[in-house]
C-alpha cells in the first residue's frame, strides 16, 4: 500500500461526532483563476479478460462482475481508493457514541436510483437484512457480525438510520464501504420469495436494475461487451456545480485477451488497461513518449496469489479419496511450498514487477504486514525431508504414499490469466523435481468458480485475493472458518486448533480499538498462516495500468478498481472530445 491509513481511534468516555464536507469531484481551477467547466459527454472504452457471473451485488464474488457493479452502486461510506481515508457518500455525515457501539448516519436527501425513484432509510434497512440474511449467501455477512452477534440496524427517520453493535468495532466506519444499497422497490418481492440471491443475472434486462452508482446499465451482449450509460440522477457534483458524471458511456470489452488489449490500446480503441502483465508493461514503457499514453507501476498492491489444495471433507467430494489425505497432512503442503521457486515465479511470470510471498499481507500493505514473516528460500532437500517425516517415499522416481499410490493431482488455473498459467508451468516443474505428476487446468473463469466454490469439485487451484481495504476487517469472510471464502475448508466450522486460534483472533482484532495491539494480533494471524499453510502464497504482483494522455482527471490507485474508482470525475480534453 502506498501511503499511510488514517483512521479514527475511539476511546471510551469520549463522544466523537464526525462531519465531513460533501464531496466535490472534478477539474481544478485553470490557470486564469475560477473553475474550469467541463463539456460533458464522450464514450469511454475499456476492457476486462473475463466476463462478468451477475448483476447483483449482493452475492458477486468475481472481480469481472465487481468491477462492473462499482460504477452501477453506491455506499453510504466510501473509502478513498487514493488516499485510503473514509469519505461520506450517501451519508453525509455520521456520529458515534460514546462507547463506541452506535453508529448513526444521516442521509443525503433528495438523493434517486437510477430508475428515478427515492431512496431513503428503508432501502437502507432492506439492504443491510438482506446482508444479514443467512439465506441470502452474502459475502459481505461476515463483516457485519461484531462479537457473534449480527449489527442491529434501525430507523430514527426517513433519512437517518442508527446502527448497534455488540461491541466497539475497529474503524466501524469502513464497514459500509462497497455494501451497495439495494432499492427496495425492485427487490423486496424477490427477497420475501427468497429469490434475491438469484436476482438480477446477465439475463436481466436494464429496467430491472437500479443503483445510485455514477452509471447504469443500457445493454449487455454475452461475449462481447456491456455498456453503461450516464446516470441521470446521480448525486455528486463538481466544484462548479456541474452534475457528474461527464462522460456519457463507459464500454466495457470482453473476453478479451491482454494480447487483444494491448493492441486495441496501441490503436487507440481501447482508453484505459486496468491489468497489465509485466512482459507488455515494459514494452509499453518503451513506447509511451511517442504513443501517446503513459503507463504507470504503482508498486506492490493487496493482491496475493496462491495456490490452495482442496482440505474439504471427502464427503464433500469423495472422488478426492487419497489426495484429500495428503493434502491435510501438514508436511505434505509444507514440501510443496518448500519445493516452490517463488524467486524464478517473480522473475519468470512477473519479469521482476512483483514480490515473492510467505504469508497473504503483501509488502504494500505497510500498516499491517508482519516483517517478522519467516521467508526461506527454496530447498529441495527440506522438502523430500518433510515427505519422509509423513511416510512418503519414492519407486523409480515417482513420489508415493505409504499405501504405495503414485502422488498425482491436477491444477486448476484462469485460463485468461496468463501470468497464473505461467505460474502453474513453473509449480509442475518444481514438484516434477519431487517426483509429482502435476497437471494444469485452464477454465474460463466463471467456470472455475463454480467447481471450487459451489461445487468443491477441485484437487488444486491458483487463485489470487484482493481486498478493497488495508483493513483486516475486509478479509473476515476468508479467515473465518464460517467465511463463504474460507476456501480450503468449507464445513463451516474450525477444522484443526489453529483454524479455531485464527477465529478468535480474528474476532478479538475486530473489537480491539488500539492499532497496536490489533497490528499484533494480525501479526500472529499472519504466523499461523505461514506455519500452517492453508494457502501456499507464492507472490504479489504490481498494480500496472495505462490510459491515454487525452483523459483527464486519471488518478490511478493501488486499491482496485485501479483505474475506475473516479469515473464520474474522467473526462477527455475537449479538443480530442471525437468519441
Amino acid at each position: 500500500m502506498i501511503g499511510g491509513q488514517n483512521f479514527v481511534r475511539l476511546k471510551p468516555g469520549r463522544r466523537l461526532i464526525v462531519f465531513l464536507a460533501v464531496v466535490a469531484l472534478g477539474p481544478a481551477a485553470h490557470a486564469g483563476g475560477g473553475v474550469l467547466r467541463v463539456r460533458p459527454g464522450g464514450r469511454l472504452i475499456t476492457a476486462q479478460r473475463a466476463e462478468p457471473k451477475t448483476f447483483n451485488p449482493v452475492t458477486t464474488i468475481d472481480a469481472a462482475s465487481r468491477e462492473i457493479l462499482d460504477l452501477m452502486n453506491a455506499d453510504l461510506v466510501h473509502i478513498n481508493r487514493r488516499s485510503l481515508q473514509t469519505e461520506p457518500a450517501l451519508a453525509r455525515d455520521w456520529n458515534v457514541s460514546r462507547d463506541g457501539r452506535t453508529y448513526t448516519l444521516h442521509l443525503r436527501r433528495g438523493i434517486r436510483f437510477s430508475d428515478g425513484h427515492p431512496m431513503d432509510a428503508d432501502d437502507v434497512l432492506f439492504t443491510f437484512a438482506v446482508c444479514l440474511d443467512e439465506r441470502t449467501g452474502a459475502p459481505q455477512r461476515d463483516l457485519l457480525i461484531v462479537d457473534g452477534k449480527p449489527i442491529a440496524v434501525r430507523k430514527i427517520d426517513a433519512y437517518t438510520v442508527r446502527f448497534d453493535l455488540a461491541a466497539p468495532y475497529a474503524a466501524a466506519e469502513r464497514i459500509f464501504d462497497s455494501i451497495a444499497i439495494l432499492p427496495r422497490h425492485l427487490l423486496e418481492k424477490a427477497y420475501e420469495d427468497g429469490r434475491v440471491g438469484r436476482a438480477w443475472g446477465l439475463d436481466a434486462t436494464p429496467d430491472q436494475i437500479a443503483g445510485l452508482g455514477p452509471f447504469r446499465l443500457k445493454t449487455y451482449v454475452p461475449g462481447q461487451r456491456a455498456v453503461l450509460e450516464r446516470n441521470p440522477y446521480y448525486w455528486k457534483t463538481d466544484q462548479a456545480g456541474q452534475k457528474l458524471p461527464y462522460l456519457q458511456e463507459i464500454v466495457l470489452q470482453f473476453p478479451l485477451s491482454e494480447e487483444l488489449q494491448i493492441t486495441r490500446f496501441l490503436t487507440g480503441e481501447i482508453h484505459v488497461l486496468n491489468d497489465v502483465s509485466a512482459d507488455n508493461f515494459l514494452e509499453l514503457k518503451k513506447r509511451e513518449t511517442q504513443g501517446g499514453f503513459r503507463a504507470w507501476d504503482m508498486g506492490p498492491g493487496l493482491q496475493y496469489n496462491f495456490l490452495v489444495l482442496n482440505m474439504n471433507g471427502s464427503e464433500a467430494n469423495a472422488a478426492l479419496g487419497a489426495r484429500h489425505a495428503w493434502f491435510r497432512e501438514l508436511k505434505f503442503r509444507k514440501a510443496i511450498s518448500a519445493a516452490i521457486d517463488r524467486e524464478a515465479i517473480v522473475r519468470l511470470a512477473y519479469r521482476g514487477l512483483a514480490d515473492p510471498l510467505w504469508t497473504h499481507v503483501t509488502r504494500g500493505n505497510t500498516l499491517w504486514v508482519n516483517p517478522e514473516t519467516p521467508r526461506p528460500a527454496r530447498s529441495l532437500s527440506e522438502a523430500r525431508s518433510y515427505l519422509r517425516a509423513a511416510a512418503f517415499s519414492w519407486n523409480d522416481g515417482r513420489l508415493v504414499d505409504r499405501a504405495g499410490k503414485a502422488v498425482e493431482f491436477s491444477i486448476l488455473t484462469n485460463a485468461t490469466n496468463a501470468q497464473r498459467t505461467r505460474i502453474a508451468t513453473l509449480i509442475q516443474h518444481d514438484l516434477a523435481e519431487l517426483g509429482m505428476t502435476v497437471h494444469t487446468v485452464s477454465l474460463e473463469s466463471r467456470t472455475m468458480l463454480d467447481r471450487i466454490f459451489k461445487r468443491h469439485d477441485f484437487e488444486a487451484a491458483l487463485l489470487g485475493v484482493e481486498s478493497g481495504d488495508a483493513d483486516p476487517n475486509s478479509e473476515m469472510n476468508v479467515w473465518l472458518s464460517s467465511g463463504g471464502m474460507h476456501l480450503w475448508n468449507m464445513s463451516g466450522k474450525a477444522q484443526s486448533v489453529w483454524e479455531a486460534e485464527i477465529d478468535g483472533i480474528m474476532r478479538r482484532q475486530m473489537t480491539t480499538l488500539v492499532y497496536t495491539e490489533r497490528r499484533r494480533l494480525y501479526s500472529r494471524v499472519q504466523q499461523l498462516v505461514s506455519e500452517n499453510l492453508p494457502v501456499i502464497c507464492l507472490a504479489s504482483p504490481h498494480v500496472l495500468v495505462a490510459a491515454t494522455n487525452r483523459l483527464e482527471n486519471f488518478k490511478p490507485a493501488v486499491l482496485r478498481h485501479h483505474t475506475l474508482w473516479n469515473a464520474e470525475s474522467l473526462y477527455f480534453r475537449e479538443e480530442a472530445g471525437r468519441d
